[in-house]
């Protein structure tokens, strides 16, 4: 057998594989496809710091190249395999027999996944064998009987009726596997109109004409940092939530439980733990929904439960405070709506937590499908189990929009910028440049203590490059500190610069 040939084996073999588990799981649960439950498993077990670098590196795209990454090896895997089979099948048999167990691991790790999700990659298991098997006896088997040129023309055709099954399966597993008409759902809930409507936003709330975001975030620009390879598909018809542990009576509400309430609306700006000093994981939306307090105090919290353990519908667990989920000031919601819309899939339809002022995971739960009041001692979040921390306030912090880091300015520069701290709210930035005395920048329109706030300033600086820097003052008096601290274990720190140049 030539090389090419049993590479053309071993990849055919794998993606016969691939392709059975994926059509499997499309009864017994999508994320039940090996090819994903062994990605979202390498999610689970890659340290802190390399998923650290992944969002700071490849930002939203990280999942696309953890994909990629994984297809990568898997067609490496497969060349390898079919090389080391050219006289004898069994290589490949046993790379198929790993690659099956390695599936039902990741499978049995699952906690979104019951017993029958196993069915997925034992169907890869026996396929990538039979396949590679079959497929080998075709490139090897012919007789002089049948000649050389008869067994080539076997081995084509048997090859091209893989790849064609494959492809098959695998189209029919992803078509079954998205059967669940969620958008179809999505469109039904219709408008989310609040009896309690947040207050409009003032028309001098950004600085958008001179390089800020705009105040409200559109639901496509939001920024979306989270662990799942699959989006979750709930139909708000089959959508539960079910409240319990140290409480006086369980609940367990429907959609149209909530629906039914009087729906408020909060403006809040959300912040990811992985956003650097200047980094992009910021946006403000209005949310609507319903006031998460009230839900639990209908629940009754007893007495020592310091922790609203939130699960969502994949399995992705966090442990928020429950002092200040019960603040009322706070405003902490189970949101339904997001910008005057049902939530997105996405960013959590048909549900999903908000509670400002917490960095979003441990506050920010989507898809959620189960709050457990507890304890921090009893139940650990996804997160606390990779070392970050167990509260986590966002901190106080600003960015420099304008100039963008490297450009070139000409005449009087104009400096722009957000800045937050929430639940606080921000009251003064100030900008210096070049280490020189620090100049207070003149703030937008304030909406409210949980929203950022964007700030500007003109500059006459002389020809020449020049290094600005921006620091944030909070309602109760505290500054933003210089020392920069990385993400990792609770939110970076420091003060934000920008080099640019003067022409």
């Amino acid at each position: 057998m030539n090389r090419s040939t049993a590479a053309l084996i071993g990849v055919l073999g794998v993606a016969a594989a691939l392709a059975a588990g994926h059509l499997v799981a499309a009864v017994v649960g999508p994320s039940a496809s090996p090819f994903l439950a062994v990605g979202n498993t390498a999610i689970d077990f890659t340290p802190s710091a390399v998923k650290d670098f992944a969002v700071r590196a490849f930002g939203t795209h990280d999942k696309l190249v953890l994909l990629l990454g994984m297809a990568a090896v898997l067609l490496v895997a497969a060349v390898g395999a079919g090389l080391l089979s050219r006289r004898s099948p069994l290589p490949g048999t046993v790379l198929a027999g790993v690659l099956g167990l390695l599936g039902v691991a990741a499978v049995l790790y699952r906690p979104d996944l019951g017993q029958l999700g196993v069915l997925a990659p034992v169907a890869a298991l026996a396929a990538g064998v039979v396949v590679f098997r079959w497929l080998h006896t075709k490139a090897t088997g012919h007789t002089e009987a049948t000649g050389p040129a008869d067994g080539r023309r076997a081995f084509l055709i048997a090859s091209g009726a893989t790849a064609a099954g494959a492809g098959l399966a695998a189209l029919v597993g992803q078509a079954a596997g998205s059967r669940v008409d969620v958008e179809a759902s999505r469109r039904a809930v219709g408008a989310l109109e609040p009896a309690s409507p947040a207050p409009p936003i003032p028309p001098g709330a950004d600085f958008a004409a001179e390089g800020t975001p705009t105040f409200i975030t559109p639901n496509a620009d939001f920024y979306r940092i989270d662990t799942a390879l699959s989006v979750p598909r709930v139909r708000a018809e089959d959508w539960v939530l079910r409240v319990h542990g140290l409480v006086d009576r369980e609940l367990n509400l429907r959609y149209d439980d909530l629906r039914r309430r009087d729906l408020v609306e909060r403006t809040v700006t959300m912040v990811c733990v992985s956003n650097e000093v200047g980094g992009p994981y910021i946006s403000t939306a209005n949310f609507v929904g319903v006031p998460l307090r009230d839900v639990l105090l209908e629940a009754g919290v007893r007495d020592g439960a310091d922790q609203l353990f939130s699960t969502s519908a994949d399995g992705w667990t966090a442990g928020s405070p429950v002092d200040v989920v019960l603040e009322e000031e706070r405003g902490a919601l189970i949101a339904l709506g997001m910008n005057g819309e049902p939530l997105p899939l996405e960013h959590g339809f048909p549900a999903r937590l908000v509670v400002p002022g917490l960095y979003g995971y441990v506050s920010a739960t989507k898809w959620v499908v189960d709050l457990e009041l507890t304890t921090f001692e009893a139940r650990r979040g996804y997160w606390l189990d990779r070392a970050w921390a167990r509260k986590a306030p966002v901190k106080v912090m600003s960015r420099i929009d304008r100039p963008e880091r490297g450009s070139t300015a000409s005449g009087r520069v104009v400096a722009t910028g957000v800045a937050w701290a929430q639940p606080t709210g921000v009251r003064e930035v100030e900008v210096r440049v070049d280490g020189g005395p620090w100049r207070t920048a003149t703030l937008a329109d304030d909406v409210n203590g949980s929203t950022w706030r964007m700030w500007r300033v003109e500059l006459d600086l002389p020809p020449g490059g020049h290094t600005i820097e921006s620091r944030a003052t909070d309602k109760s008096g505290f500054t933003q500190p210089q020392a920069r601290v990385a993400p990792i274990p609770d939110g970076a720190t420091g003060w934000h610069s920008v080099f640019f140049t003067v022409d």
